[in-house]
């Protein structure tokens, strides 16, 4: 992936995102300098900024960056759930909402900060994404950080590349189970985090 600095994304990119928020609306045949749009493309800019920034780290980077650990010497089931997130589908730019997180592993020496733990979510989901991929990058990262392979993350949402156009199904939900180490071995533990959804 590659990475832009945050110096690189403020200065120089803003405008150029500013520039194409403003053809966009041309476009779809709007006019942005009439009333209510004329400041819609700067505006526009710092949110694609900031709901992208996900985009200027890696993985690695992620899990440097809120990798803070506790030591704890147990070894029972963490489970942190409905963590809310949103993120945007790579196929159609369009929406994935109502989105919610859940995030279980088994500690081997230490555990994360809870809030680290949505920090996590909220990055990984701030970028071009595919919902498959979002459990994955939470898996990676806190395998990372926590040096343990017994992670499961369970993500479902709403898509509005289905809800919103094509066949327009609504209420229609996706739900995907990303599940590594004793997770992915054992059933039994596997379904306790799902009966606990």
């Amino acid at each position: 992936m590659n990475q832009l600095n945050p110096s690189e994304i403020n200065a120089v990119r803003l405008s150029d995102i500013e520039a194409a928020v403003e053809q966009l609306i041309r476009a779809v045949g709007d006019d942005p300098t009439r009333f209510g749009l004329e400041e819609t493309p700067a505006r526009a800019a710092k949110m694609f900024a900031e709901m992208f920034e996900g985009l200027r780290y890696s993985n690695d980077e992620i899990a440097d960056l809120h990798g803070t650990t506790f030591p704890d010497p147990g070894t029972d089931m963490v489970l942190i759930k409905d963590i809310g997130c949103f993120s945007f589908c790579e196929h159609h730019f369009a929406l994935m909402y109502n989105m919610k997180a859940h995030v279980a592993y088994i500690p081997r020496g230490c555990v994360i900060g809870l809030s680290k733990v949505a920090r996590i979510v909220d990055m990984v989901c701030k970028r071009f994404q595919l919902q498959e991929r979002i459990g994955s990058d939470i898996a990676y990262i806190l395998e990372k950080i926590l040096g343990t392979p017994d992670v499961m993350v369970v993500i479902e949402g709403e898509h509005s590349c289905m809800t919103a156009r094509g066949i327009r199904a609504q209420g229609a939900k996706t739900r995907t189970n990303t599940v590594r180490g004793i997770f992915a071995e054992d059933t039994y533990l596997r379904q306790d985090v799902i009966n606990q959804l």
